[in-house]
């Protein structure tokens, strides 16, 4: 009879606690995070019904507004978890969502698909949002505030767009270059191929990471080699754009290897008064053009000196299949850089690349940055590592 009692007790115990946690995620949350196409806010509803719990939301972007179904949600002691599907261009993605409940907000881990991963906090309505952090864990140097912000009296490099005949590809392609503030067709220039990532096409690096801004900013403080920046359409196909879904996007990342070798490239030094040699070219990008600026970079140490990838995707090639010959790797780069925001669900690709250049002893810069896979880390890429190009 007491074993009986004691049992009764210890699941009455359990329920109360359950109920308890029940009643503590009920109400509303909001939160407001970095994403990789833009700063987004959410307002998390939850309630609970006998013990089952439900969630809506609203979430914010840019202006525009969307209603938002919770699903699955689960509550277990502190731990809760939940999920939300997304039309995004035709594709339908599963956003999941798991965290725990502290005494500051839900601090919650989104991964969406098997793309990105965001962290966030969801502060209860009425309560002070916690303190982000924001210095870089590698011990570098984050960017200054207001690094990727016009400032009055800094003159303007120009954006240009312009159409070549890609031979490769069988059509004719666009891309952006900047041309730094005084540019002077008499001189000459290096040249920086910079790649955009899976979302994107040739014109967010300047719409969304303000790298002409940024450039600008470092010319007129001194700290950069004055460059001309070659901003191409790394999906090299006649049919695929960014509305096509991602998986059957990676062959056409995959093919830009030969229109940037055969087209891009020539397309710039018959156009553009550029140093034509491996120690004035440099080849940089960010997640799918992270992978690629691995891929076609070091798979071309004759025609890149100078390789830096930000937050690599899962196109990236293996570390030894990269550096098949460590020693002579390491004699012919000039800078090679892999950087990855901590709280990036793809921090493990770069690792693994850093982990294999260490072990074989290829000279690098592992950057660790604060931030998951979002523009404000790619932005800091950008700034720290073209201030090193050229030196």
């Amino acid at each position: 009879m007491k074993r009986q009692t004691a049992t009764l007790t210890l699941v009455i115990l359990t329920l109360a606690a359950l109920g308890a946690a029940a009643a503590d995620i009920a109400g509303t949350w909001n939160a407001e995070f970095d994403t990789q196409i833009g700063v987004q806010k959410y307002q998390f509803t939850f309630k609970s019904d006998g013990g089952a719990l439900s969630g809506t939301a609203v979430a914010e972007l840019g202006g525009q507004q969307r209603d938002v179904e919770l699903k699955d949600v689960k509550l277990e002691g502190d731990a809760i978890s939940f999920y939300e599907t997304f039309d995004f261009q035709g594709n339908s993605i599963r956003i999941d969502y798991s965290g725990t409940i502290q005494d500051d907000g839900i601090h919650l881990t989104r991964k969406v698909g098997d793309f990105a991963t965001e962290e966030l906090v969801a502060v209860k309505s009425g309560a002070e949002a916690p303190n982000a952090e924001s210095a870089s864990p590698s011990g570098l140097a984050a960017a200054p505030d207001g690094f990727d912000k016009e400032r009055e009296g800094v003159p303007h490099g120009q954006l240009e767009t312009v159409e070549y005949d890609s031979k490769s590809i069988g059509i004719a392609r666009k891309m952006v270059i900047y041309t730094p503030p005084g540019y002077d067709k008499s001189k000459t220039y290096p040249v920086l191929y910079l790649l955009h990532g899976i979302g994107d096409v040739e014109v967010d690096w300047s719409k969304k990471g303000n790298a002409g801004v940024i450039l600008d900013n470092l010319l007129a403080d001194g700290k950069l080699t004055p460059m001309i920046v070659v901003m191409p359409n790394g999906r090299a196909s006649k049919t695929a754009t960014v509305q096509t879904p991602w998986g059957e996007q990676f062959p056409a990342f995959a093919a830009f290897e030969q229109d940037l070798l055969n087209d891009v490239i020539p397309y710039v030094e018959s156009h553009y008064p550029v140093k034509a040699d491996r120690e004035h070219r440099a080849i940089a990008g960010l997640s799918m053009g992270g992978g690629q600026t691995l891929n076609f970079g070091l798979g071309h140490l004759d025609v890149f000196a100078w390789v830096c990838a930000f937050s690599a995707a899962p196109n990236t090639k293996p570390a030894e299949e990269l550096v098949p010959d460590p020693e002579q790797a390491a004699k012919q780069l000039k800078l090679l850089w892999i950087s990855c925001g901590d709280k990036d669900g793809l921090l493990n690709i770069s690792q693994k690349v850093h982990e294999y250049l260490d072990e074989h002893g290829v000279k690098h810069i592992w950057h660790i940055d604060s931030g998951a896979h979002t523009w404000p880390v790619w932005k800091n890429d950008l700034y720290l590592t073209s201030r090193m190009l050229f030196k």
